[in-house]
């Protein structure tokens, strides 16, 4: 009997080593990153002050997350699916506290006004 051997062919063969990004991919989001957290550094330094300082502090770790997310997490690689997997169920949990924030405010504001003081 004769055994037949595969032929390796290169999509086989990064399936059992998995796949190798180049260096300087790295080097470039270690560049952003360090770059981003400067910029939130700045807004500390320079002194901004009210609604822009945390929409601008806010903006800045989003985006570093999202690099750390997508490269180091390998998730610019992966499917649609776990994609959403991961993501969807945080999204939905901001989306619901925010909800709560606003119901919160509702039943203060309405005890404040019909109770005398909201005790």
């Amino acid at each position: 009997m004769a055994m037949e051997h595969e032929i390796a062919s290169p999509e086989t063969t990064a399936a059992h080593e998995g796949q190798q990004h180049p260096i300087s991919l790295y080097l470039k989001v270690w560049g952003y990153l360090f770059l981003l957290s400067a910029m939130s550094y700045m807004v500390d330094y320079v002194q901004i002050q009210g609604i822009v300082r945390w929409t601008l502090i806010i903006l800045f770790m989003l985006l570093k997350a999202g690099l750390i997310l997508s490269i180091f997490m390998h998730l610019a690689w992966e499917r649609l699916s776990l994609i959403y997997a991961i993501l969807v169920p945080p999204l939905l949990l901001l989306v619901l506290v925010r909800i709560m924030m606003v119901e919160a405010d509702y039943a203060f504001w309405t005890r404040a006004i019909f109770m005398g003081g909201g005790g």
